[in-house]
């Protein structure tokens, strides 16, 4: 496994491997890997011949006040990780080269990036877009893996994948999860091991929102929506929800006639857990 620094050496390498036949995997990750990001290194091996995988902790996503600086950061961790998981070549760029002086250029996709995380992370999506589109235009591949615990992160990238015409295929990929069901994130590490514990009340409360809905045919999105607040709070007072979504998994849109609704129904959450916040979210059909 070999680490790459230079833009140019990572898009001199993917062109050769292109020309020569040679399917390539990417995950983009901002480091301090977890199981979740393994599983996908793995899947992309599964499936392709050459696996890159970027470890930077983009700026431009983070919101001022959040926790850019205190990020979990060990690459001599994470590089024993990715090579252990089969993974060919890390692409491990500084800030200054991905976001030199004088660096105007940002990509946005409009009404998805507005809602649910965005409602309180304005802008963060737009970060989240802008290195995306760069990675892929650097590391070239022909598949690129993501997580479905970043559902909306999917939703928005699957857009602009569409609307740009990218040539490249979005594989997302069931969130792996702790014994007790809570999501593996690298946020997870500022949990205690009691607050770790509580948190899987929010797997809990997805879980039976499903159940709600499918099993006991409940058609008032609203009052799943109370049932999931009164739940943690009942057996978690000290975390707090701050919000619930029950959606599409394209647009978005908060489904309201949920007994004539047909497709895929997305319920995410975010709530904190002490300081710590948390996403998660559950996707199934109907």
């Amino acid at each position: 496994m070999k680490i790459i620094k230079e833009i140019s050496a990572m898009q001199s390498i993917s062109e050769y491997y292109r020309r020569i036949g040679k399917k390539i995997g990417f995950v983009p990750t901002m480091g301090f890997l977890h199981e979740g990001h393994l599983s996908l290194i793995i899947k992309a091996k599964d499936e392709c011949d050459i696996v890159f995988t970027s470890i930077f902790v983009n700026p431009t996503q983070f919101l001022p006040g959040e926790d850019f600086k205190d990020y979990p950061r060990d690459f001599l961790r994470d590089y024993h990780l990715c090579k252990s998981s089969g993974c060919d070549y890390v692409f491990y760029p500084d800030a200054d080269t991905m976001f030199p002086e004088n660096y105007f250029t940002y990509v946005n996709v409009n009404v998805l990036s507005d809602k649910l995380e965005g409602m309180f992370r304005p802008g963060h999506f737009k970060g989240v877009t802008t290195i995306v589109l760069k990675l892929l235009n650097i590391t070239k591949p022909h598949n690129i893996y993501l997580g479905q615990k970043d559902a909306q992160q999917a939703a928005v990238l699957k857009k602009m994948i569409l609307d740009l015409n990218i040539d490249v295929n979005l594989r997302i990929c069931d969130t792996v999860r702790e014994e007790n069901g809570l999501a593996m994130s690298s946020r997870n590490m500022y949990l205690s091991k009691d607050e770790k514990d509580k948190a899987s009340v929010f797997n809990f409360v997805l879980n039976e929102a499903k159940k709600m809905i499918l099993e006991d045919k409940i058609e008032d999105m609203n009052v799943v929506k109370q049932s999931v607040k009164n739940i943690i709070e009942t057996k978690t007072p000290e975390s707090s929800l701050q919000y619930i979504a029950i959606t599409d998994n394209n647009l978005l849109e908060d489904i309201k006639d949920i007994k004539n609704y047909n497709g895929e129904v997305l319920i995410s959450l975010a709530a904190y857990m002490g300081k710590t916040r948390l996403i998660d979210n559950i996707l199934f059909k109907k």
